[in-house]
């Protein structure tokens, strides 16, 4: 039994946090949606899709909750938990990256792993100017890897690191990014769906707190043209049964195990189909460029950030790759899920490893292709990579 209101979530193809508000004496661990939001476009342009039932009836779809796990929420008189899809049948529903990704971290488990990750959010910040109309939040003084008022004049990355710890969303740092007005956001590694779970609500959190107190907060691939993009890098490790990272090696050259070694030879060889799942509008491709940092370049390397998939300098426990293509519209569930396929397909079919870049993907580079040119060449080519379409499914 919740005391006060519930706000149960879930998060959709658009990553849209859906939901409603429940009294306390109505939450059961169960409500229903009209499965029709997955016909909905971002301009609510209806189309017929997998799952959305547009044209046969636009039936219930049944989302369930575990009141167990109601979390404390960061709006008044509120709790928040997060919800599991599935059809007027009770089958899972086969297009939420929530469902898909527990599927992929059993997948793992039966390889004799589990699955961690930490996510790095960023995000513009505007406000109204006079006339009423958004504007890049002014921050005169601002610098990278910023902290105060010179980089945060309005205490807006206090209000949310304040509402981060008052819902146990576990931050591992704040700072001011490359242009002004970006911040980064860095949750705390967690076990892989825990991880989902705070980046999920964190986003939302973060960008209703802010709008309480006057500001856009945008994680919008590419919202000012003449400036960089923002990203989500997804930070993954797998741990034996033992409780051992099983990813680095501090003694081998690349700092990398085997089974590091196959996961990277994963995420090289479905780097173009990963695209139409990491980078999932027109806007993403415009953050996506050569020489932008950004995920473009086919390639690896050891503390590069040139690269599209990092391997950290840190070993031991902290021993991670971090994958850097993902962006701030995709679903958070199918971003890490869509990782962990292509690292695990590395894994299960034995790919050759390219060598690592060595060139400073600024001026120069080995890497010899990168992501497709746009969205629609991006979905092609996640089509035709049959492979990595049958891991995370064919109608997500």
């Amino acid at each position: 039994m919740v005391d006060s209101k519930l706000r149960v979530l879930f998060c959709d193809h658009l990553n849209i946090a859906r939901g409603k508000l429940i009294p306390p004496d109505r939450a059961t661990g169960e409500s229903r949606f009209c499965q029709g939001i997955y016909a909905l476009a971002y301009d609510k342009e209806l189309l017929p899709a997998p799952c959305s039932m547009l044209l046969d009836g636009l039936s219930d779809m049944v989302v369930r909750y575990d009141l167990n796990e109601v979390r404390t929420g960061w709006l008044a008189d509120e709790v928040v938990v997060i919800a599991d899809q599935f059809d007027s049948n009770g089958n899972d529903l086969a297009v939420s990256g929530r469902t898909l990704l527990k599927r992929t971290l059993d997948q793992w488990q039966k390889l004799g792993y589990s699955a961690k990750v930490g996510i790095e959010l960023e995000a513009y910040a505007y406000t109204r100017g006079d006339d009423g109309q958004w504007k890049p939040y002014d921050t005169p003084g601002a610098y990278v890897y910023g902290t105060g008022p010179f980089v945060d004049p309005l205490e807006l990355t206090d209000s949310i690191y304040n509402c981060a710890e008052h819902c146990s969303i576990p931050l591992e740092m704040i700072t001011s990014e490359f242009d002004s007005p970006q911040f980064e956001f860095t949750l705390r590694y967690d076990d892989a769906l825990v991880a989902a779970d705070d980046a999920f609500l964190f986003r939302l959190m973060a960008r209703e707190i802010a709008f309480q107190e006057g500001v856009l907060l945008t994680f919008m691939p590419k919202p000012i043209e003449a400036l960089s993009g923002s990203g989500v890098h997804i930070n993954f490790s797998l741990w034996s049964k033992q409780g051992e990272n099983s990813i680095g090696n501090p003694s081998s050259a690349n700092k990398l195990t085997p089974l590091g070694e196959a996961c990277v030879a994963g995420l090289m060889h479905h780097h173009q189909g990963l695209a139409g799942l990491l980078a999932p509008t027109v806007n993403s491709y415009q953050r996506l460029q050569p020489a932008s940092l950004s995920g473009y370049w086919r390639n690896w390397g050891e503390d590069h950030r040139g690269v599209t998939t990092r391997i950290s300098s840190e070993t031991g426990d902290a021993a991670r790759i971090e994958h850097r293509m993902a962006d701030g519209a995709v679903n958070p569930y199918t971003a890490i899920a869509a990782v962990l396929q292509a690292a695990r397909l590395g894994l299960e079919n034995g790919y050759d490893l390219s060598p690592a870049e060595t060139a400073d993907c600024l001026e120069n580079h080995d890497a010899t292709d990168g992501v497709p040119e746009n969205l629609g060449a991006a979905l092609d080519a996640l089509q035709a990579d049959t492979n990595l379409v049958e891991a995370v499914g064919a109608r997500i």
